[in-house]
């Protein structure tokens, strides 16, 4: 009875532990791990939560970004905001001034309007808020990414967030000219819009200069100057004709 019970396998008996198996990881499975993690950064990029650290700012440091804007020729904002880039500047900045120059547009018309013409009646112009709307933020956010693949593919190291922010920061002048250019002055209505984008322009060129910090792409510099310009023109152009 002893030797019978005795030769019975011990994964029979009650309370016997089963042997663990080392199982190897097969090409599949890392295929799966790899995948998965894949996924999730992609749903990082659509979470909101993926994008708090960028509003992580007070009002000293905000303030402190918004003169800066106004001083062009020093050319370092990039250093300023390297530690800490943010896109508040770029979502309250440009949703201000889409605002901004939709009213005080409407405001400028009716007062060439009155100054020309007493006779016919004036309306407030819609449309002027949808084309603000498009142009402002398609601008903010297309262009800085144009320019971001653009050094990618020329092999700089450049960084999304920091372009937004830069941009963002260099509408802020043009929130405060918009209150100037109710004044009903055609000349001097171009001076302050040339004296303004040509502020904002050298904001954008000189920064941008000093990220890239490369002679061979100074044509990038110039480019940025130029569409900078170009909006200023346009603001002047379509709200305060």
């Amino acid at each position: 009875m002893d030797e019978s019970f005795s030769s019975l396998p011990t994964s029979y008996l009650l309370g016997s532990v089963p042997a663990v198996v080392s199982e190897e990881k097969t090409p599949s499975s890392q295929d799966d791990g790899d995948e998965q993690q894949l996924t999730n950064n992609w749903k990082g990029v659509f979470s909101i939560s993926s994008y708090t650290q960028y509003f992580n700012v007070d009002t000293d440091v905000v303030l402190n970004r918004l003169i800066s804007s106004l001083y062009p020729i020093s050319g370092d904002f990039f250093s300023k905001i390297d530690a800490n880039p943010d896109l508040y500047g770029l979502v309250w900045i440009s949703t201000t001034l889409v605002f901004a120059i939709a009213s005080l547009g409407n405001c400028a018309t009716y007062l060439m309007h009155r100054r020309s013409d007493h006779s016919t009646s004036w309306t407030f112009d819609v449309s002027y808020l949808n084309v603000a709307a498009c142009s402002i933020y398609g601008y903010v956010l297309i262009v800085p990414l144009a320019y971001y693949f653009l050094l990618q593919y020329l092999g700089s190291n450049a960084s999304l967030i920091r372009f937004w922010c830069l941009w963002g920061y260099s509408l802020f002048i043009f929130i405060l000219s918009s209150f100037l250019l109710v004044i009903p002055f055609e000349f001097l209505r171009w001076t302050i819009i040339l004296l303004v984008g040509g502020a904002s322009a050298s904001f954008v060129a000189l920064n941008l200069r000093s990220y890239i910090n490369e002679s061979e792409i100074t044509i990038v510099v110039i480019s940025a100057f130029i569409l900078q310009m170009g909006l200023a023109i346009f603001i002047k152009m379509w709200f305060f004709a």
